[in-house]
């Protein structure tokens, strides 16, 4: 490709950008070991300025950089950040010394910014209130997404472009909510933000500290799951938590979008929403049917099985992966019903992970149509989403979508059946690593802790391709990007 037409001084630039602001971002987590007399302040001292550093040599070599950005940039900006964010996220990790190599931190960092939840840890108490923090923070941060908040804050680049943010949000349909992209990420973050604060005042309320209040907010709005308790939100056996965590886990799987224009006024937004409809309906059957299975089935009374089996289909299709319960022992049926939720994922422009419930109704739609044009052949079908026509070339990459899903699973349970695991392990590690959910649904990776090392850094790409939503990612592996 000529120079011409690929701007690496604004890509180099950016990038360096950011790095920085992570390594200011460590040194908060530094500062919370302080108060705390934790024993890793100079981790992330070193950290940051490793970090620094880096990013200083970036953000130097991209100076006096043209400010254009086209659709070959953003793709690269938004792969690159999310992977050196993960590699410089791990440093904390490693040199904390509680990770067995640096394998296992970049394992437990990609699944934190990519709000996936696995971990390698087998007990996170005994980490320091920095080290929890910053699980926490890299979830929160990777939730709403490491670019839309670098539109939102760093006004200095004078980057305002929407094919970077599209690059990001998850989904098959992005909805401005402003013709500035400046201005609709400031105020994607205000609402998430807001959101946080107010979940971390209702934990407080329920009998939560200060601390695992603000910890659980930042993964709960994120979907993402990281806990600072070994027994996740079970530790604290409260219906009340559970509960709270429970809508605000609903909201986060929720569009922002949407959220937005009804906090702004619009709540016949909701009525018009189909996508909303949909996964309200679906979680309301799937929550009655699995709360029925508990009681006939694990012995548990009808307001215990109503609050597990509500819990954790929410945790599951927002992909966020809080428990409450050990549902590796519920009978195989129960268990179906939970991996059915999975494939779904909530919403679009939401922070959960996987397929997504817009995409659903969509395959939906056009399987419909198609039954009709064997009837009618001739007749003229358009698939209409939210009141809206949608054009061919969306259908298009909808199947696109599909097809590489497919075939990314089939060649990645493979992949790992030949790094040693059984086939239900390997389809697990696929499952929980693409669709960013977390708990391990095989008998032996609830944690990853055993993962065969190239099999960490396996499913940490599963965990980016499946935050991006694979056409980010393949796209640099195609010929024809690079082209002229």
């Amino acid at each position: 490709m000529p120079k011409s037409l690929f701007n690496i001084r604004i890509i180099l630039r950016f990038l360096g950008h950011l790095l920085i602001l992570e390594a200011m971002l460590m040194l908060i987590c530094g500062g919370i070991d302080f108060l705390f007399k934790d024993h890793t302040q100079l981790v992330f001292l070193q950290a940051a300025g490793l970090t620094f550093c880096a990013g200083l040599f970036l953000a130097l070599n991209g100076m006096h950089a043209k400010r254009d950005i086209g659709k070959h940039e953003s793709f690269v900006i938004v792969t690159l950040v999310w992977v050196l964010f993960s590699l410089f996220g791990a440093l904390p990790f490693y040199l904390s010394g509680h990770f067995n190599s640096f394998t296992d931190a970049f394992f437990e960092s990609m699944s934190g910014f990519s709000t996936t939840g696995s971990s390698v840890l087998v007990d996170v108490e005994i980490l320091s209130k920095g080290i929890l923090f910053w699980r926490s923070l890299i979830q929160w941060l990777g939730g709403m997404g490491i670019i839309l908040l670098s539109l939102a804050i760093m006004p200095m680049l004078k980057i305002g472009n929407y094919q970077l943010l599209t690059a990001e949000v998850p989904g098959p349909v992005y909805d401005k909510i402003h013709p500035r992209v400046t201005v609709a990420a400031r105020r994607l973050w205000f609402l998430y933000s807001g959101l946080t604060i107010l979940l971390v005042v209702l934990l407080r309320l329920g009998g939560m500290s200060l601390f695992d209040s603000i910890c659980h907010s930042l993964t709960t709005m994120a979907t993402g799951g990281f806990s600072t308790k070994n027994a996740s939100i079970a530790h604290w056996d409260s219906a009340y938590i559970e509960g709270v965590t429970v809508l605000f886990m609903f909201l986060a799987g929720t569009s922002f979008v949407l959220l937005y224009r009804v906090f702004s006024g619009k709540f016949y937004k909701i009525k018009q929403n189909e996508e909303f409809k949909a996964y309200f309906y679906i979680v309301l059957v799937s929550g009655l049917v699995l709360s029925t299975a508990l009681f006939f089935f694990a012995d548990l009374s009808p307001v215990k099985a109503l609050r597990t089996g509500f819990f954790q289909v929410v945790s599951i299709i927002t992909t966020t992966g809080f428990t409450t319960a050990d549902f590796s022992v519920w009978v195989p049926g129960i268990r179906f019903l939970l991996i059915v939720t999975m494939f779904f994922g909530a919403m679009s422009g939401s922070t959960s992970g996987n397929i997504k419930i817009g995409r659903i109704v969509l395959y939906t739609k056009i399987s419909y149509n198609e039954l009709k044009r064997d009837v009618h052949p001739n007749a003229v079908l358009p698939v209409f989403f939210n009141g809206r026509a949608m054009p061919a070339t969306l259908i298009y990459g909808l199947f696109g979508f599909l097809f590489f899903y497919i075939l990314l699973m089939i060649l990645s349970v493979g992949i790992f059946f030949a790094m040693g695991l059984n086939m239900e392990d390997s389809l697990g590690v696929f499952l929980t690593s693409f669709g960013n959910i977390g708990p391990g649904l095989g008998n032996h990776f609830s944690n990853f802790f055993d993962l065969p090392g190239i099999a960490k850094w396996y499913s940490g790409f599963l965990m980016l391709v499946g935050r991006l939503e694979i056409y980010t990612v393949f796209l640099l592996f195609s010929r024809t990007f690079w082209r002229n």
